[in-house]
């Protein structure tokens, strides 16, 4: 079995080295991820300048470039076999309700959706980081699942597991995306040059966070498995934009 292995935080995060260490023994394993932290970059392209590959002491990959571009190198140009699974991850941090439109992690293993291939960004949803191995179990598991009862079309997963141990997960469901408040207003600065600055502010609380939802399966502790398209035509809109356009 051939596993590529990708993420959002860099090369050199805890998240994807605890990742390769749960996934060891289930396959060959290729790691290519950015050289520096691209949180945020969604699914950016870099269409503007050449990326470059290079391999870390450690064997992992890495690309002066963001998690899209990773995958996209690793399936169209780098490997010369097709991976049979993407996994991204481990994030530092939730990817739940709207943030999965920015997210970097997200970002990979839609590029991999999108090329064929069966994937999953997997998030631990603390920034505190305490329980890697927690969500390095639940990506094995998932995988271990992919190879003993395999899916006929490509998926793409969105899971995301509470910090805890392992012991103390209430369980595993199958949920739908949750929405969230408005971002909170960019926070004004000035540098040490005396310009003014701007950090984007932060996300905002749940506002959608009901039975069903993955904020709602988060909050009980428990596996949020999102299964996730990349249409995104309106189609209830389509006869409404039609009329309107006559």
């Amino acid at each position: 079995m051939h596993i590529l292995l990708s993420n959002d935080d860099g090369y050199f995060a805890p998240g994807i080295l605890a990742l390769a260490d749960a996934l060891r023994g289930l396959g060959e394993i290729v790691v290519v991820a950015p050289e520096q932290n691209r949180s945020g970059a969604s699914n950016s392209l870099t269409l503007d300048r050449p990326v470059s590959l290079k391999q870390a002491a450690n064997g992992f990959y890495f690309v002066n470039g963001t998690p899209t571009d990773c995958v996209h190198l690793a399936v169209t140009g780098m490997l010369d076999y097709m991976p049979d699974i993407i996994v991204s991850g481990i994030n530092h941090g939730a990817n739940m309700g709207d943030d999965t439109i920015y997210s970097g992690t997200v970002a990979a293993a839609t590029e991999g959706f999108l090329l064929g291939i069966p994937s999953i960004a997997i998030s631990l949803t603390s920034f505190e980081g305490k329980n890697f191995k927690t969500a390095g179990r639940v990506a094995r598991e998932l995988v271990e699942r992919f190879v003993s009862n395999p899916i006929s079309q490509p998926v793409l997963l969105n899971v995301n597991v509470p910090d805890v141990p392992y012991a103390d997960l209430c369980g595993t469901e199958v949920t739908r995306l949750g929405r969230r408040h408005k971002a909170e207003p960019v926070v004004r600065m000035r540098s040490p040059r005396n310009d003014t600055v701007y950090w984007v502010g932060a996300a905002g609380a749940a506002a959608e966070a009901g039975p069903g939802t993955d904020f709602n399966a988060i909050e009980r502790c428990c596996v949020s498995i999102t299964p996730l398209q990349v249409d995104l035509t309106h189609t209830l809109q389509l006869q409404a934009i039609a009329n309107w356009m006559r």
